[in-house]
């Protein structure tokens, strides 16, 4: 799951401060005629299907057809992808939306030109024998969320319950996996559909010596509470933007990045296998299990893959400036000013990938069912 730490972003405004003319008068590298032009994807999390259209993109050579020669650069605990970016050490980056503009909001001249994940994809898990259901049912719960910017679609959706997330629960500080819920030292956990929520199918029940299922658990989607923020998207530099190199060099890895997604869609076995290829720590049941999950978050695509939906995006804004965590911060002090979002290159790929006939909208996939393995082996 992404999980670059809000803190460091915040903690790197007056580098991005300092960077931005750097990176504002930094003309586009152009390559020789018949090369291929150098570029860097920062990620934001360490290599699993979560990231798999890009590595799909590379290894189909999807992004050298277009004449780029892809560089893909694992994310990790401590590196913040937009930060990567605004200080020009990568072309691009994948980061969330509201991490994203609380890096805007501190100095980062960065814009997202590729809204991939259409939908949120963040859950809170409890025992189905708890009776926590809604967002109300938290009240007076152990309630455990993992900090660092990813806790304001929960802060969000206890809001809207009517409760006061400072006082009508006990916030624990979680891990990034489901030990605390399993061991019933939380009532509910924080929990990515594509990764955590799996851990929990892929854990033994040491009363029965099987797996455990879809109906020990209840979930709460913030989709349906009305408090999910947009997540994975593709930011640019803003400011190299003006250049018209760095504009056709964007249209062509996002044409790229299309094919790429779409080939995981019509794929998912195969980017499961590229994936755990890659290098990723976990198996490959769980992978495939990721690798369903995370094309639910992106088909289909009514308007096209990438495309921002502007309801979708103001509510991010919205929540972003006004629901409060256990401090009482909130992810901005104020809308977000300048190009923070556009579709005019998204549309543009969109345009040049359907006339290469790929299927840019998905209408008709239809999930797998995966079948989960102990510890996702």
């Amino acid at each position: 799951m992404p999980r670059n730490r809000i803190i460091a972003a915040v903690a790197a405004a007056s580098v991005l401060v300092l960077t931005a003319c750097g990176t504002a008068d930094t003309p586009t590298a152009t390559a020789p005629s018949g090369a291929l032009l150098p570029v860097k994807l920062q990620l934001q999390w360490f290599y699993q299907a979560q990231f798999a259209g890009y590595i799909a993109a590379v290894d189909q050579g999807f992004y050298r057809a277009q004449g780029l020669d892809v560089t893909l650069l694992e994310g990790g605990v401590d590196i913040v992808p937009q930060t990567v970016l605004a200080q020009g050490k990568a072309d691009y980056a994948v980061a969330w939306v509201p991490k994203a503009l609380a890096s805007r909001e501190q100095g980062a001249g960065i814009t997202d030109v590729g809204q991939i994940f259409a939908r949120s994809g963040t859950y809170q898990v409890a025992w189905k024998t708890s009776g926590i259901s809604t967002a109300a049912d938290l009240k007076g719960k152990k309630v455990g969320n993992w900090g660092f910017g990813n806790e304001f679609e929960l802060f969000a959706g206890m809001t809207k319950a009517g409760l006061n997330p400072g006082k009508d629960v006990t916030l624990v500080q979680q891990q990034f996996d489901m030990q605390a819920l399993l061991k019933k030292e939380i009532d509910a956990a924080q929990a990515m559909s594509y990764n955590e929520y799996a851990q929990l199918l892929e854990a033994k029940n040491p009363a029965t010596g099987k797996l455990y299922t879809a109906d020990d658990f209840s979930i709460i989607d913030w989709k349906t509470q009305g408090s999910s923020m947009l997540q994975d998207a593709v930011w640019a530099n803003t400011a190299k933007l003006g250049d018209p190199a760095y504009q056709q060099q964007t249209v062509k890895f996002l044409t790229a990045t299309i094919q790429g997604w779409a080939f995981c869609r019509d794929n998912a076995e195969k980017c499961r296998d590229l994936v755990v290829a890659k290098g990723s720590k976990l198996g490959k049941s769980h992978q495939l299990w990721q690798m369903n999950e995370v094309n639910k978050l992106i088909w289909p695509a009514a308007g096209g893959i990438g495309v921002v939906d502007g309801a979708a995006w103001q509510q991010t804004v919205e929540i972003s400036q006004t629901t409060r965590n256990q401090t009482g911060d909130t992810v901005l002090k104020k809308a977000p000013e300048g190009l923070a979002y556009t579709n005019d290159y998204i549309n543009q790929a969109i345009d040049r990938a359907k006339a290469a006939g790929v299927d840019v909208n998905g209408a008709g996939f239809q999930p797998a069912t995966v079948t989960l393995t102990e510890g996702g082996a």
